[in-house]
């Protein structure tokens, strides 16, 4: 009869053959929390991801509109498809209080897990070690300067730099930047967000018109100058350009995200208001939204099941619902999944596919613009000087 360790040594054997982890072999690694986890597969498989996210059963966000790239759509969509509620936090706010947002309430239940930032901002978030890395499933259809090869941010949707005006109360709308500094314009010209050393929207309006102006990626101070004789004539409006203001006539020209524009074509069409979108052909400038997470997010299983879900197939054709281009526009074509009906209706532009500033470009046009906007465009409308006594 075979000894005892005769036997076991057998097994082991049979166990080998097979490809069994036994007798001391490794297995697969085993599953890591959601908060240190670079993937769903490291949490386990995205099973293992919503059931965690479920446990937590909250989201929280900061500065979504809900009509902003159909950031309503997509919240819906997401507590209803899990079962997690989705709470805004500032909606109103842009890139820099989201940044601002995760520093105030580091460690805070009501810090923002998840952060939509423009380009430059998130640059800035990651550099400064706010953003956790996190891979998608969805990572690899991503063009690669879509992403921070880190994967500590990455684009979902973007659009252009558009003109939209109210053709009901503006005789002739303008279709460039160069139209704008027209003197029938006077106090008409507003752009959306209140700052570009603060929003987005407007830092990508200002290098929109620097290229309308001799500049370049890497020469944004054209567009700031521009601006500032903007201001000087008389044309520039530092209100903002909402769906409310525009009906009461206070800001019948916005310079804004096509995405943004093209949804007031309809909703405001019962109000009175005849709202024209062109893309300036002086100054073609598209620009994407990054997504990211915070480091220190409160719900970090929450957090990376939301970027899943903003990634996913479903989620990039919502983003055509408000017009907006999903980040993963030209793999879905490819592949059949993207809605087409939804895509025809975005305008075409002409010129081909855009082309993007890089991070070097981005981070310097943020020293640019924080360093000579505010002492070139008055925040608030200068008043005019008092007449000389006689």
């Amino acid at each position: 009869m075979a000894s005892f360790r005769t036997r076991v040594l057998a097994l082991c054997f049979a166990f080998v053959v097979v490809g069994s982890a036994a007798c001391g072999s490794e297995g697969p690694p085993a599953p890591v929390a959601p908060k240190v986890a670079a993937s769903a597969a490291e949490v386990g498989g995205m099973d293992a991801l919503i059931r965690a996210a479920q446990q937590e059963g909250v989201l929280t966000a900061t500065a979504l509109l809900r009509h902003w790239a159909n950031y309503g759509g997509l919240i819906d969509g997401f507590e209803e498809k899990y079962g997690i509620k989705v709470t805004v936090d500032n909606p109103d706010g842009g890139s820099q209080d989201e940044i601002d947002d995760v520093k105030r309430y580091r460690g805070q239940e009501r810090a923002p897990d998840v952060l939509q930032l423009g380009n430059s901002f998130a640059a800035s978030a990651a550099e400064e070690g706010l953003l956790t890395p996190y891979r998608v499933a969805a990572y690899g259809q991503i063009a690669a300067n879509q992403k921070d090869p880190q994967a500590r941010w990455y684009n979902s949707y973007g659009g252009y730099v558009s003109i939209g005006c109210d053709a009901a109360r503006v005789k002739v709308c303008p279709d460039s930047f160069a139209d704008l500094l027209k003197p029938e314009y006077k106090g008409l010209v507003a752009m959306n967000g209140a700052s570009p050393n603060t929003a987005g929207s407007a830092f990508a309006a200002v290098y929109a018109a620097a290229l309308a102006n001799g500049g370049s990626f890497d020469d944004i101070k054209p567009g700031i100058d521009f601006f500032g004789r903007l201001a000087g004539v008389g044309n520039y409006n530092t209100g903002s350009p909402v769906p409310e203001s525009i009906v009461k006539g206070e800001t019948s020209i916005s310079i804004s995200w096509d995405f943004l524009n093209l949804q007031h074509v309809d909703a405001l069409r019962g109000q009175g208001v005849d709202w024209r979108v062109s893309i300036p052909f002086d100054g073609s400038f598209s620009l994407y939204y990054a997504q990211a997470i915070n480091e220190d997010a409160p719900h970090p299983a929450a957090a990376r099941l939301w970027e899943e879900y903003l990634a996913s197939t479903e989620g990039q054709n919502l983003r055509l619902v408000g017009f907006a281009r999903p980040v993963r526009m030209e793999a879905m074509a490819k592949d059949g999944t993207l809605d087409k009906n939804l895509a025809a209706m975005l305008p075409t532009v002409e010129g081909g596919p855009p082309s993007f500033p890089t991070p070097t470009q981005l981070k310097e046009a943020r020293k640019v613009v924080k360093e000579n906007w505010d002492k070139t465009v008055p925040p608030k409308p200068v008043p005019p000087k008092p007449a000389p006594p006689k």
